[in-house]
């Protein structure tokens, strides 16, 4: 008699994707404070470049975790890595630009308030939501989509 998964397994299997992007948010978030802090408290660098190397080095993490674990993109054939990894950093890059624009344009536009001693936060705070979406979909839809794709390519000239 075959045993039936628990209800949270079951939970997991239909939502995995989901909940592993978020955890690696989540290790992508840590990895991004953990090199700035280290940027900035040890190796003295400045503010801007400790940002710049933090980043770079968080959206790296990113795509690994993101091609192996989030959308299981196993293929490591150069061009399509390449072309995965030029449409997610470019993603990335958009949607970085796009948070460095809205949050002074929602201040601007009337939501400045303070939340825990902090200006802006709330504009900051629904910004950063809307591009850890945008950032799932250009991924999930884009980026990772290129070895579906082409496996997809693949199987229809198979026939």
């Amino acid at each position: 008699m075959e045993e039936k998964p628990s209800a949270y397994r079951e939970l997991f299997n239909k939502h995995r994707e989901l909940i592993m992007y978020c955890i690696f948010g989540v290790t992508t978030t840590i990895v991004n404070w953990l090199i700035y802090s280290v940027c900035v408290a040890i190796l003295s660098i400045d503010l801007y470049s400790s940002g710049i190397i933090a980043w770079i080095a968080a959206v790296v993490v990113a795509f690994i975790t993101n091609k192996l674990w989030v959308f299981e993109s196993r293929s490591w054939e150069l061009k399509l890595v390449l072309a995965e990894a030029f449409t997610f950093f470019g993603g990335r890059i958009a949607t970085g630009a796009l948070e460095v624009v809205a949050v002074p344009t929602l201040v601007g536009w009337g939501l400045d308030m303070t939340l825990l001693g902090v200006e802006g936060l709330p504009a900051k705070m629904l910004v950063s939501i809307s591009i850890v979406i945008l950032n799932y979909l250009l991924s999930k839809f884009i980026s990772f989509r290129i070895a579906e794709d082409k496996t997809d390519k693949g199987k229809k000239h198979d026939c």
